[in-house]
């Protein structure tokens, strides 16, 4: 999606553009138990900034954040190992892997040990989902930057208006930047601090 003049409203399109691209409804992940090749062409092909190798997806099981496939099955990666590597997914960019082994033991215990969960994956998935979705509107919908602030500041540097232009997308992605880090060391202080009692 290519833009001649950047402004607020491209911002909200593509917002918009994110929004419907988001993520894989529940009914939508594949039925039938996969080999772990198929779990990582799929995994590649739904999230193109991931790239997933079976030595990822394989350490993740190691250091038991993800469950392990089922023994004796050549076709091993369920549904659930699916919806575990796609939350894990939107989680990476954000945390660490202990972290996120930290944020899934507070809802499902012990990862390899599917009686001890306090919420069922597709339910979790599903939550994930709406709160996503509610997530992407939300942000259509708030102003998080003050375009007309960000202009007058641009107007007062004596730019060409090309460069104005240029700035203004750099003081835009900036603001964004200063937001997802406030967010991020937010939640990794929360995953960080939290006590079991």
């Amino acid at each position: 999606m290519k833009y001649d003049h950047f402004d607020v409203k491209y911002l909200d399109e593509l917002a918009k553009k994110v929004s419907e691209n988001s993520i894989i409804p529940y009914e939508d992940l594949p039925r039938y138990d996969l080999f772990l090749s198929q779990v990582i062409d799929y995994l590649n092909d739904k999230f193109a900034d991931e790239k997933y190798t079976n030595n990822i997806v394989q350490n993740y099981i190691k250091n038991e954040v993800i469950s392990r496939p089922e023994d004796s099955k050549k076709r091993g990666y369920t549904k659930l190992h699916l919806v575990q590597l796609v939350l894990l997914s939107y989680m990476r960019p954000v945390l660490t892997t202990d972290e996120i082994k930290k944020v899934f033991k507070l809802a499902f215990n012990e990862i390899n040990d599917n009686e001890d969960d306090i919420l069922t994956w597709e339910e979790t998935y599903k939550v994930f989902s709406d709160i996503q979705k509610n997530s992407l509107e939300e942000f259509i919908s708030k102003k998080y930057f003050d375009e007309e602030k960000l202009r007058n500041i641009i107007k007062g540097m004596n730019l060409d208006s090309k460069e104005q232009d240029r700035i203004f997308v750099f003081l835009v992605v900036m603001t964004l930047i200063c937001e997802a880090s406030a967010i991020k060391k937010l939640v990794q202080n929360i995953v960080d601090n939290y006590e079991e009692d």
